[in-house]
């Protein structure tokens, strides 16, 4: 449990890093990727090892399966950490790989926060990965497609790194409390249902719910040999009174709805203390944003066209400095959508269009609309009868674009709120024109 320093003197350990797995079997959660016979599991044990990014949120387990892949796999391993260092290291770093190398032995390189460095700094790594002096193994939380070199990324595999899940971290908890590099030779008294306020506490990131743990164990109440957690320890610790509302069940459930109904009702005192009941239990950020930008079109749609411009921009707010910070963002957004001009034509069009397209799947695209890109098709009529709009100096034609079926069909009809009341004027113009015209 605990390591001797140079000086006699024990170091003390957090329980996250006493309990880090050493195995593949001791990773909890990432089945898809570690269960028996899938393809990070074969590739490992068959020390079979390439270079790869590892992109998950935080707390699911990217630099324990780096640590993994080292104590498995007959390589030297290098640790490095994008926040603390420089090119110069990396040339270094690399110059032991190029020596390595001669002598036969392969040298893995696991960068932490590789999405930290710059464009120099990544470019650094190409010519040793692309002659095979080093095994990059990259950990992001952020989407590499945006944050990682082209050139890097097409040498490197991508693995996706699941949230773990309740029952995931719940089984870490367990562990803690059994294992004796953890909890194991002591007496604690804690519930399943405090241990799993913890894990809903720690929304799917493994170091924080051990942490949790951590703290909470050391605020229990000791009688004798024994220490009894209550949910009170644990609300303490987190500092979150309501702590966490089951994410699963009725009461989540109840919440959105109340933040949506708050907002569509124009409410935005109501609206800001269902967001703050929600963030402040724990809910994931992203989700909220999520439900807030699916608002803004369905609720607030052409009323508002910002409306949705600002819930996407709180959801990326969100996801690139996440919790407390965004909190702010999703205020914007919920009081700006609160306060928006209601419209939900939109989603009325679609609803409407749904089920006639669900009715009629086999309806065929009329000729004149299909594309004619082989001269078999020009043959038989494709694209026969087209009118570009542009051509027109009215920018419009009469042409017809629904099925025979569904001509006259009406599915979008705005709405005389905010600035849907010129789409609509837009809208009845244009329906003007084509009658007049024959469309």
């Amino acid at each position: 449990m605990e390591q001797t320093t140079l000086f006699g003197r024990s170091a003390y350990q957090p329980l996250a890093a006493r309990l880090r797995p050493q195995t593949l079997d001791e990773i909890v959660g990432q089945q898809h990727l570690l269960g028996p016979g899938k393809v990070l599991r074969r590739i490992i044990e068959q020390d079979a090892v390439s270079s790869m990014i590892f992109w998950g949120p935080p707390g699911v387990g990217k630099t324990t399966l780096a640590g993994v892949i080292a104590n498995q796999t007959r390589a030297a391993f290098i640790n490095f950490s994008a926040v603390t260092s420089g090119i110069k290291e990396i040339r270094a770093v690399m110059q032991q790989a190029d020596e390595n190398r001669r002598y036969g032995e392969t040298t893995i390189v696991f960068v932490d926060e590789i999405h930290r460095f710059n464009k120099a700094q990544q470019d650094a790594f190409l010519p040793f990965v692309e002659k095979g002096s080093i095994i990059l193994i990259g950990a992001t939380t952020e989407n590499p497609s945006f944050e990682v070199n082209g050139a890097l990324l097409s040498r490197c595999r991508v693995f996706v790194l699941k949230a773990l899940t309740e029952d995931d971290l719940m089984q870490l908890l367990h562990r803690a409390l059994t294992s004796p590099e953890g909890f194991g030779d002591q007496k604690i008294l804690i519930s399943d249902d405090v241990l799993r306020l913890i894990a809903s506490f720690a929304n799917g990131d493994a170091r924080m719910a051990l942490s949790t743990l951590e703290m909470a164990v050391l605020n229990g109440q000791l009688e004798g040999d024994a220490t009894t957690v209550t949910a009170g320890d644990v609300e303490q610790c987190t500092s979150r009174k309501s702590l966490l509302y089951d994410k699963n069940g009725e009461e989540h459930y109840n919440l959105i709805s109340a933040l949506h109904k708050s907002m569509r009702n124009s409410d935005p005192d109501a609206a800001v203390y269902w967001l703050a009941r929600m963030l402040e239990a724990g809910e994931d950020p992203l989700y909220v944003a999520r439900r807030v930008t699916r608002f803004a079109a369905e609720d607030v749609g052409l009323a508002d066209p910002k409306a949705l411009q600002i819930a996407v921009a709180a959801y990326q707010a969100c996801h690139y400095i996440g919790m407390p910070e965004c909190t702010v963002h999703l205020t914007e957004a919920v009081v700006y959508l609160s306060l928006a001009p209601k419209s939900n034509a939109l989603y009325k069009a679609y609803e409407h269009a749904k089920k006639d397209a669900l009715t009629q799947l086999s309806e065929p695209v009329p000729l004149h609309i299909r594309n004619a890109v082989t001269g078999l098709m020009a043959e038989v009529g494709y694209g026969k009868g087209y009118q570009y709009a542009h051509d027109a100096a009215d920018k419009l034609t009469d042409m017809r674009c629904l099925p025979d079926s569904l001509l006259g069909a009406e599915y979008y009809q705005p709405t005389d709120q905010g600035l849907e009341k010129r789409y609509a004027e837009r809208l009845a113009q244009i329906k003007q024109w084509k009658r007049e015209h024959g469309g």
